[in-house]
């Protein structure tokens, strides 16, 4: 289980209260937004809205407000301001930090993250000092026959399968990401989250003590209001981890 499942499962137990919920359905239906400027409206054929309705599906979005955001955005032209940018830095720790972001403010988002690492002691670096640490994947958490599941991801060339105590992380091509979504849901396997983040090729090992100085920079960075997406290269050994769930 990688450090970004971990920091997944740390998320969905303590929940988010409703402040921070709506902070973030205003994130996710703005990705929304525009992808269906930079793409069009059918998800068929703009992967970038595909991926962001996915994810605001996974955090629990209404399709309802899903389907406004798309029809709101078709033709309008006053999202063009806005823009995906990335950053990279350094945490603690030696952690590599890779951020995905949607602004109409280019200033404001870089003098935000630039102040959030200072405060934590970690460092905004220049573009590639840290990108080359990371890939882009398909990610899937699932629950459901384990036998079933194992088979079909190995027989379609699935890159990773990592069975946990309640789950699976199925981690695929992002070009086969929408095949495998639509066969698990077409064969009831209940999907836990999905999305297609950027992983990193090695990873930094931390104890409990660090990844909560880490998690807490984690979670000052997605609290900006233009960061979209925070990737980290941190892992912690599974007996550090469940030592912190308890």
């Amino acid at each position: 289980m990688s450090g970004h499942s971990k920091w997944s499962t740390i998320k969905r137990k303590k929940g988010v209260n409703d402040a921070k919920r709506g902070k973030l359905f205003a994130k996710l239906i703005r990705s929304i937004e525009v992808a269906v400027k930079e793409g069009g409206t059918d998800p068929a054929s703009n992967p970038s809205l595909n991926q962001a309705i996915n994810k605001a599906k996974s955090n629990s979005v209404p399709s309802e407000n899903i389907q406004r955001a798309i029809k709101r955005s078709d033709g309008v032209d006053n999202l063009s301001n806005y823009s995906e940018i990335y950053y990279e830095g350094y945490g603690p720790f030696g952690v590599a930090f890779y951020l995905t972001c949607v602004t109409d403010n280019k200033n404001r988002a870089s003098s935000d993250v630039r102040s959030t690492f200072t405060k934590f002691k970690g460092s905004l670096g220049n573009p590639g000092s840290v990108s080359y640490l990371f890939e882009r994947r398909g990610m899937f958490e699932v629950t459901g026959e384990s036998d079933i599941i194992t088979d079909y991801c190995i027989e379609n060339g699935c890159l990773e399968i990592k069975e946990q105590v309640d789950s699976i992380i199925v981690e695929v091509n992002p070009k086969q990401y929408t095949k495998f979504k639509e066969w698990f849901e077409s064969h009831e396997i209940k999907i836990l989250s999905s999305d297609i983040p950027f992983l990193p090729k090695e990873h930094v090992i931390i104890n409990s003590k660090q990844f909560n100085t880490i998690g807490n920079l984690i979670e000052a960075l997605e609290e900006l209001e233009d960061v979209h997406d925070v990737y980290t290269n941190f892992d912690i050994s599974e007996k550090e981890f469940q030592s912190i769930l308890k």
